[in-house]
């Protein structure tokens, strides 16, 4: 089967403070951004964009409708590790089939994180 979707390419959170925001997904995610400019920054998480826009809408008034699911190998410890600084847990680690577990933690700015351990998942080959 074909299809014309070639697959997730960027995931973009919107901040209040960008400068606040950059320096804390440096730290969350462990990598520098690329791009740096007033109005986008952009990192590279193991080939997939992780983007900050600015917004100045309260983080109260977000609404989680779209979510996004970064791997992780160690689900319990990066939720702890993200509340850490400064996130807060937006639903705990749960097991949702076989050994697949999913959590979300929110940034500073309502943006919710989603963690997946799936020791199923691969990237296609090519």
């Amino acid at each position: 089967m074909t299809t014309p979707m070639l697959g997730l390419r960027t995931a973009i959170y919107k901040v209040s403070d960008l400068a606040a925001a950059k320096d804390w997904y440096a730290e969350a995610f462990g990598v520098a951004p690329y791009f740096d400019e007033a109005f986008y920054v952009g990192f590279n998480i193991a080939g997939y964009e992780l983007g900050l826009m600015p917004d100045p809408m309260p983080a109260g008034g977000k609404a989680d409708n779209v979510l996004t699911y970064w791997g992780v190998e160690d689900i319990d410890g990066e939720v702890a590790r993200l509340c850490g600084l400064g996130g807060t847990v937006h639903a705990a680690p749960a097991n949702v089939g076989g050994e697949i577990v999913v959590a979300s933690v929110a940034d500073p700015w309502g943006n919710v994180i989603g963690l997946i351990y799936n020791p199923e998942f691969s990237l296609p080959e090519g």
